[in-house]
C-alpha cells in the first residue's frame, strides 16, 4: 500500500495479545514518521516486538491542545503521522477527536486502519441483539451515575460501558437498581492469558468478593420492552426513599423513568407521602 504524507493514519492496536494486528497497520506504523501516542511506555512495548522504531509523541486528554501547533507544522513539512492508543481503536473513550476536528479544519486527509476494538469483541460474544448503544465509560459519582442510567435504563437496545475492575461493586449495586429483567456479560481480559467472560441475570448477579484486575467491558442486553405493572408497595417504598433525598417533581420523574408508569398515578402517592409527618 501506499503511504500518503500530509495524512493522518488511525491505527488501532492489539487489546492485550499482540499478535492482534493487522499486516496494514504495521505497514502504516513502519511508514510513519511520527506516531502519536496516549502513552509512550505502553506503545513502545508493541513497537519494539514489531522492531518498530519511530519517533514518539506523547498524546493524550491533557495536552491535546497544547501539542497541536507542533504536529499542524509536522503535516506541512509533509510527515506521516499516526495516531496510537494504548490499546484498540483509538478515539472510542480514547484521545484524538480534537486532533481530528483540526485536521478537517486544515484539509489533513483522515485515514482510518481498522483493528481490534474490545467494543465488538465482546459483543460478539454476548448473544445479545447487534442493535447497540456504546456509551464508553460510565460516570463515578452516585448523582451523576443516576442521571445517566435514568435515561439509559428507557433505552431498549444492547449497551455497552467501560468500567474500571477496582470499581465493579458500585456499578453492579446500580445495573440491579436500573437495568433489572436483563442479562449482563462482564468481559474481563479480552485477548490475554486470563481472559474470562461472566454471563448472569442482572438480578442475580452478586459482588464480587476479590478485586477484579483490569478494564471491563460490560454488555447489558436488550430489554423485552414489556410494560410493568403498579406496584403500589413497591412505588411506596421508593418514593419515601427519593423524598428525602430530591424534591417532589424530581422524585416522580425518577420513579417515573425507573418504573416506566404513568407520573399522574405516581405523583398522587407521592405527594400523600410526602403530606404525611415522618415518612
Amino acid at each position: 500500500m501506499k503511504i500518503l504524507s500530509k495524512h493522518l493514519y488511525i491505527v488501532s492496536t492489539p487489546i492485550g495479545n499482540l499478535d492482534d494486528i493487522t499486516f496494514r497497520a504495521l505497514e502504516v506504523l513502519k511508514n510513519s514518521d511520527i506516531i502519536l501516542c496516549e502513552d509512550t511506555r505502553r506503545s513502545i512495548k508493541l513497537l519494539s516486538h514489531y522492531k518498530i522504531k519511530k519517533k514518539l509523541i506523547s498524546y493524550h486528554k491533557f495536552n491535546e491542545k497544547k501539542q497541536l501547533t507542533n504536529i499542524i507544522e509536522y503535516f506541512n513539512e509533509g510527515k506521516i503521522l499516526s495516531l496510537i492508543s494504548d490499546a484498540g481503536t483509538p478515539l472510542l473513550s480514547d484521545p484524538g477527536r480534537f486532533l481530528v476536528n483540526q485536521c478537517v479544519k486544515n484539509d489533513i486527509q483522515i485515514t482510518p486502519i481498522p483493528g481490534v476494538s474490545s467494543i465488538t469483541s465482546a459483543m460478539s460474544i454476548s448473544g445479545f441483539k447487534d442493535q447497540f448503544l456504546f456509551y464508553g465509560f460510565l460516570p463515578k459519582t452516585q448523582n451523576e451515575l443516576d442521571k445517566v442510567l435514568i435515561s439509559l435504563s428507557q433505552n431498549h437496545y444492547t449497551q455497552v460501558f467501560f468500567i474500571p475492575s477496582k470499581k465493579i461493586n458500585f456499578y453492579i449495586i446500580n445495573f440491579k437498581k436500573y437495568f433489572s429483567g436483563r442479562q449482563i456479560v462482564i468481559a474481563k481480559e479480552i485477548t490475554k492469558i486470563h481472559e474470562s467472560f461472566i454471563r448472569e441475570d442482572v438480578d442475580s448477579l452478586k459482588t464480587f468478593k476479590n478485586i477484579l484486575k483490569g478494564e471491563l467491558t460490560i454488555i447489558i442486553s436488550e430489554s423485552d420492552k414489556k410494560a410493568k405493572n403498579f406496584d403500589e408497595e413497591k412505588i411506596v417504598y421508593k418514593a419515601k426513599k427519593y423524598l428525602k433525598k430530591y424534591s417532589l417533581k424530581d422524585t416522580v420523574n425518577l420513579i417515573s423513568e425507573i418504573e416506566k408508569i404513568n407520573k399522574k398515578k405516581i405523583y398522587k402517592l407521592c405527594l400523600k407521602i410526602k403530606n404525611e409527618k415522618n415518612f
